[in-house]
């Protein structure tokens, strides 16, 4: 399908999860926003017993748009893995502690008409706690320079994009990276909108907001002097 005509666009949410308690809840809200709209939502378990996909009631899975699959634990390998099966002409890669914004479906199309190939959100971490209130702002403001977002920031995508540079590299960590400079040397136009998700502070309070700050960059900074992800993935 041409996405630059006015036909309407099909859109593939691909949901990387393991041990997600919360998943139902997660997809009774994105349920909700796109009711009456053309989506499809699979959800990508990396534990291959299934713990998280067999935690979605069968309320959800009433709905025929939400495919429930395994895949090899890494997000990397899961995202691949949904991509795959992906029926949508352009895929939305979601975290399960991230919420969209309002009208998040239309927002998506309107960028891909402005010419646009892909795209990603503004960040906003959900946090009153100020460290990770100054850590948001910080990220938002370095996305929006640097215009490489990070994997929370709901990237999309055209799918003939997505397989013309071979997917996620399949690494252990920095895969959001590694994708967003293959779309750069693609030459292909990316935008970072104003809209902001909204993600869970459970990272920075769970692994320590101190620890979490000073990390995140020093490994960003190591991938990009070469730094192999398999050496990095030790220190995450």
């Amino acid at each position: 399908m041409d996405l630059n005509t006015k036909q309407p666009i099909s859109l593939t949410a691909i949901v990387p999860v393991l041990h997600e308690a919360d998943i139902d809840l997660f997809l009774c809200d994105l349920v909700e926003q796109t009711k009456h709209r053309e989506m499809e939502i699979i959800v990508v378990d990396g534990d291959p017993e299934g713990s998280t996909i067999g935690r979605i009631s069968k309320a959800q899975t009433t709905w025929p748009a939400i495919k429930k699959i395994t895949a090899s634990r890494g997000r990397a390998l899961q995202q691949n893995a949904g991509a795959a099966m992906a029926r949508g002409d352009v895929l939305l890669f979601l975290h399960a502690d991230t919420r969209l914004p309002r009208d998040f479906h239309g927002l998506i199309v309107e960028t891909l008409a402005q010419g646009f190939s892909g795209g990603a959100f503004d960040l906003h971490i959900d946090s009153s706690h100020p460290l990770i209130k100054l850590i948001s702002k910080i990220a938002s403001f370095r996305s929006r320079i640097t215009k490489i977002p990070y994997g929370d920031q709901a990237i999309f995508l055209k799918k003939e994009l997505f397989n013309r540079i071979h997917g996620f590299d399949e690494i252990p960590l920095m895969e959001d990276i590694a994708l967003m400079q293959k779309i750069k040397k693609s030459g292909e136009p990316f935008k970072i909108l104003p809209q902001k998700v909204s993600t869970s502070a459970r990272r920075w309070i769970n692994q320590g907001i101190c620890w979490t700050m000073v990390r995140n960059p020093i490994i960003a900074m190591l991938y990009y002097l070469g730094v192999p992800p398999r050496i990095l993935i030790k220190f995450y």
